[in-house]
């Protein structure tokens, strides 16, 4: 039965394609504003996103739409403007037009053979391989007194032994000003995060235990471990982002280095030449 509903619906979408597709083509033909008779399309729209769209920061999206229909308006006025003025025709404009034609192939050629080339399923795929080879990881919430003397030390912690609140001998005789004043809290560290001194003890603990006088580069220390836990990895949806801008990174790397493989590439500016065989010999 579920086999014959979706021959039905492939039937019906390879039925549906042509309207399909040519509804896509209209919606990109959708003019959304016309400035002295000249149309600006949606297709207008989305290059326009596609250059500036990361300038407009985390603006609503119809505010954001508002203001590239404002860009595209203002583009064509300049451009019917520099048209009055004949500069159309003049050498700087090829110039020009040569330059961002070929960045406007660039950036076609990269988003079929570098963006597009790397999918949300590739991520998935990356992160899920590396979540497997992760071992757990633990972290330790602590907090610390800092003192000048182990005879310092020792004098709290027999306060401590006798009753004193950690927290509160933290804020009355601690030197480290980033914590006294919040009890000596450290937060939750992983190990490599402290001084190996430090981090020899602070892991032996267990919860709620507050450690001899531990000397290390910035004095001596009373550690008391608050909480211990495995940290866990972070949620695919939290770093996807990060994780398919680089791999879209990496893939756009090794396009250029094979691209450059295969061209013959000769710099003529002498420092220009000077200065990459120098990078060169490094």
């Amino acid at each position: 039965m579920i086999a014959a509903r979706t021959t039905l619906f492939l039937a019906a979408l390879v039925f549906a394609a042509p309207s399909f597709f040519h509804a896509a083509a209209l919606a990109q033909d959708k003019v959304v504003a016309k400035v002295n008779g000249k149309a600006i399309t949606e297709a207008d729209v989305q290059l326009a996103e596609a250059e500036i769209g990361s300038d407009l920061g985390s603006l609503p999206d119809a505010a954001k739409r508002r203001v590239l229909v404002e860009f595209l308006i203002e583009n064509q006025l300049f451009a019917d403007a520099a048209e009055g003025d004949k500069l159309g025709q003049s050498g700087a404009f090829e110039e020009r037009m040569q330059y961002w034609r070929r960045r406007s192939l660039r950036d076609t050629y990269f988003d079929k053979t570098v963006k597009n080339a790397v999918s949300e399923a590739d991520a998935r795929k990356y992160y899920d391989s590396q979540i497997a080879q992760m071992k757990s990881e633990q972290e330790v919430k602590a907090s610390h007194i800092l003192v000048e003397s182990q005879e310092k030390a020792k004098e709290i912690l027999e306060k401590i032994v006798h009753g004193a609140d950690f927290a509160q001998m933290a804020r009355e005789n601690s030197k480290d000003p980033g914590t006294k004043d919040q009890g000596g809290t450290l937060g939750y560290f992983a190990r490599g995060q402290m001084v190996p001194e430090f981090e020899a003890v602070v892991f032996k603990l267990d919860k709620g235990d507050v450690s001899q006088p531990v000397q290390t580069q910035y004095g001596w220390h009373l550690i008391k471990v608050e909480d211990k836990r495995d940290r866990n990895p972070p949620e695919f949806e939290a770093i996807k982002d990060r994780l398919l801008g680089s791999m879209i990174h990496r893939k756009a790397q090794e396009t250029g280095v094979a691209l450059r493989g295969k061209a013959k590439v000769e710099y003529v500016d002498a420092e220009i030449k000077k200065q990459v065989e120098t990078e060169g010999k490094k």
